[in-house]
């Protein structure tokens, strides 16, 4: 049946495998020859209309049949899925195709069942009569484990006799070098990844399955055919979850402490005993624009604020004020020193997902899910990497120059998230072109500045050099940008700085500072245009720098800023993401899908503050001082993404929902093995230890099944008080129950007037399914503010409140009678406004 013998190549996606096909088939000169022929007419049968399998013939004339997975094609189930009782705990797992294990999402879907068990047959017919295996796939644990289980159960047990394919980029060049230079398999990589999905399942399932058994005679509405939704917890979405959660207990047990700041304008004197102040006048009513004009001439201001900055009683601001006002300063102390800005380092996958998020706002996933797109058609290297490191064995120039011939014009005409912070700095930003030829030209070697971390699998980011073989989508073309940019940047010369620091003393007594930064020399900062961050830097001409001790000083403006101290600022994705990190929980992989992860479970949303929400007294400061304007940037949140996926837009926070706030204050009471930030860094290190061969999978998966049996103990004592707790925020919101739901996204309106601390946010009544809105801290607080609704329609929060009575202000919209209206309307039913225009009438 098999004339020709061939190597079974395993891939982990579609893609993939048509980029080896392709790379394998290019490196032969002759395209026809017979042994081709052959190879592929004996294979018909296989090879037919529909098949995923590929057949390759490299220079040498080996044969392949590439073939391909969708990712996992296996995961791990309950042994005794099928079991009525269903005991605790689960230990003993077995590994199933993803199409019969019922547990799995694919299950549902008869398309992507079909699918799985296609692949899986097609792969298990062509490796009977197979000489060779390749695995191909991903080369980190994930990628690894992926392979192992194709050869172990579709091949018939033949990853021990495997070899490995390893390489960082698709280009051709790299896979066929890999194919000539094949490994042999990576057991410790195999073992770490299996481990990892052992004890992800069981911690998964165990608490899961207990959690979800105990508040199931609490969930409403089940007898009236409401779909029950179980619950979920995991071995990092409980830490996760838990960073939330904490930080929104620290915001809300914040009080506010009224403090108060004192700005105050100064301008020099004339250097022959005239001045150079302002008299009264029209200029001297808006003393905080950014030049002020004298007879058509600009007067330096120099914008100092009081010190100590934070006045803690309203008397001392206005014996300051009072005592200061008008009066002449002596600068008392003046520097200015130079520093150097190093060019950064290479991207690694977390720095990548941060910087995308600054620049794009793209969130991690979507970052992720890009960079991979772009590794796919041999643009980048591998994006799943933690090195900062770029290997040795790379031809620089030979990148760079091929990079030099492409050029992305729609790059000209993108604006980030952050060019206001960069206008006044930003001249011409120079093209990848005129970047390449400069840095082609040096005469010295090209050295990247590199950072410490390493990765053994993998290197940092770089683009390939590679051109787009089609065009690329403006998400795909943006984060290309960025990495290129960033690449070229590492070769770039150090970038200078100045930082500038005086004292202006009135009367002797009292002190107000002044200080800037300013760019001496761009270095490699002309090469990352438009994606430097300019926010901390003074645009236009220093005034500070030429000061020197004893100039005398004229204020002609001194301001009072009564102000409050403020809570801790709320995540957003990227800065979960970074807490992760700097935890040591969950991979580089798999952070951005934990977060995700949170978001469908409805534990936690996007949320925009509404009004003046922490903010009293920043704004009045925004307005008067350009030194701290960046203190209340505007606040926006896409209502589209709820879920985390894609773009988020300017400082959307995260927030926890009231049920993922009643979860993890029940888990931290009666079960903080589930929670624990250092149990689960605690078993990172085991598991890293598992990969570089210095602890063993058995002995990591004992101590997992303990600490296991010891949160189950916790559970099984505490469960009545657990169902209770969890069960409270379930009854608040019906939303959170049922995600089939036509918007189970949470409709914050606005402040709660009454109680102060939650939102007035959408709910239905249990009896009625009517619409009407309600306070959060129901179920916690027993707040039981409430506020009619439109019962059609689209109602949403403007951010506003009433001017009569202070209750937030909504706007309802829709159609009636064919007719498209939209209406703002107070929440409050008794507002005074409401009874004035019923007199009327």
């Amino acid at each position: 049946m098999y004339k020709h013998k061939y190597t079974v190549v395993i891939c982990e996606k579609p893609s993939a495998a048509k980029r080896i096909f392709q790379a394998l088939n290019s490196s032969r000169s002759d395209q026809s020859r017979p042994d081709e022929v052959g190879f592929k007419k004996g294979f018909q049968y296989l090879l037919k209309s529909g098949s995923s399998l590929l057949p390759a013939i490299d220079k040498k004339g080996h044969c392949y049949i590439i073939c391909h997975a969708l990712g996992h094609l296996y995961g791990l189930a309950d042994s005794k899925e099928s079991s009525s009782s269903k005991p605790f705990p689960v230990f003993d797992p077995v590994w199933l195709p993803l199409s019969s294990n019922r547990s799995n999402r694919y299950s549902n879907s008869k398309f992507l069942k079909y699918k799985i068990e296609k692949l899986l047959r097609e792969i298990s017919e062509v490796s009977k009569g197979a000489t060779g295996f390749i695995h191909a796939c991903d080369y980190d644990q994930e990628g690894e484990v992926i392979g192992y289980n194709i050869l172990q159960f579709a091949c018939n047990k033949k990853y021990d006799v495997s070899k490995r394919a390893k390489f960082s980029t698709m280009t051709d060049e790299e896979i066929s070098g890999s194919f000539e230079n094949l490994l042999p398999p990576n057991y410790s990589l195999k073992d770490a990844g299996i481990t990892r999905h052992m004890i992800d399942f069981i911690y998964g399932i165990n608490f899961s399955r207990v959690l979800t058994n105990s508040i199931r005679k609490y969930q409403p509405d089940q007898s009236k055919g409401k779909k029950f939704v179980p619950l979920s917890i995991g071995r990092v979405q409980g830490p996760t979850l838990a960073f939330v959660v904490d930080r929104e207990n620290e915001i809300s047990r914040h009080v506010p402490i009224p403090y108060w700041n004192i700005v105050a304008d100064f301008v020099r004197k004339g250097r022959e005993g005239g001045e150079d102040d302002l008299r009264d006048g029209e200029e001297k009513r808006r003393p905080f624009d950014k030049n002020l004009k004298k007879d058509g001439q600009n007067v330096n201001l120099i914008r100092t604020l009081y010190f100590p900055q934070k006045i803690e009683s309203k008397d001392l601001a206005m014996t300051v004020r009072k005592e200061c006002k008008d009066q002449e300063g002596v600068v008392t102390f003046a520097r200015t020193f130079k520093n150097i800005i190093k060019p950064p380092n290479p991207f690694n996958l977390g720095d990548l997902q941060k910087e995308a998020f600054r620049v794009f706002r793209f969130t991690p996933s979507y970052t992720l899910s890009l960079a991979e797109k772009l590794y796919l058609a041999a643009l980048i290297s591998y994006p799943r990497t933690s090195s900062q490191k770029l290997p040795p064995n790379i031809d620089y120039k030979n990148i760079i120059n091929n990079l030099s011939s492409y050029e992305n014009k729609a790059s000209q005409a993108w604006k980030t998230e952050d060019d206001s912070s960069s206008s006044g700095h930003l001249q011409q930003r120079l093209s990848v072109h005129e970047i390449c030829q400069r840095l082609l030209k040096k005469s010295v070697n090209l050295n990247p500045n590199e950072g410490k971390q390493d990765d053994p699998a993998h290197p940092a980011i770089y683009p390939t050099g590679e051109r787009p073989k089609k065009g690329l989508e403006q998400p795909e073309a943006k984060l290309f940008d960025l990495v290129i940019r960033r690449f070229l940047s590492t070769f770039g010369t150090e970038a200078e700085a100045s930082q500038t620091s005086i004292n202006v003393t009135v009367k002797e007594k009292y002190i107000f500072k002044s200080a800037e930064k300013k760019i001496l020399s761009k270095g490699w900062i002309e090469f990352y245009d438009p994606y430097f961050d300019y926010s901390s830097f003074a645009t236009g001409e220093s005034f500070l720098a030429i000061l020197k001790i004893n100039d005398k000083l004229r204020n002609i403006h001194i301001e009072i800023l009564e102000k409050n101290t403020q809570p801790p600022s709320r995540y957003n994705q990227s800065t979960l993401l970074q807490k992760m990190e700097k935890e040591k929980i969950g991979t580089k992989a798999t952070r951005s899908e934990i977060i995700n992860t949170l978001y469908k479970r409805n534990y936690i949303y996007n949320f925009s503050p509404r009004g003046n929400e922490y903010t009293s007294g920043d704004s009045q400061l925004s307005k008067s001082s350009e030194n701290l304007r960046k203190f209340d940037k505007s606040q926006i949140v896409s209502e589209s993404n709820s879920d985390g996926d894609g773009v988020s837009f300017r400082s959307s926070a995260i927030r926890p929902t009231q049920l993922g706030i009643s979860l993890i204050r029940s888990m931290q009471k009666h079960v903080p093995i589930v929670v624990s930030t250092g149990l689960t860094r605690t078993m990172e290190e085991r598991l890293s230890n598992i990969e570089s061969g210095e602890s063993s999978s058995d002995s990591v998966i004992r101590h997992a099944q303990t600490m296991v049996k010891k949160g189950l103990e916790s559970f099984a004592k505490n469960q009545d008080e657990i169902s209770k707790e969890i069960s409270a925020s379930l009854n608040t919101d019906s939303q959170t129950l049922y995600p089939e739901s036509k918007s189970p996204r949470i409709i914050t309106l606005g402040k709660c007037p009454i109680c102060l601390r939650g939102d007035l946010i959408v709910k239905n009544s249990a009896k009625t399914k009517k619409r009407f809105a309600g306070c959060s801290t129901y179920s916690t607080d027993k707040c039981s503010t409430t506020a009619s609704l439109p019962l059609k329609g689209v109602v949403k929060g403007t951010g506003k409140n009433c001017d009569r009575c202070k209750w937030p202000v909504i706007l309802a919209s829709g159609v009636n009678a064919g007719k498209r209206y939209q209406w703002k309307l107070c929440l409050n039913r008794d507002c005074p406004s409401k009874k004035e225009n019923d007199s009327r009438k």
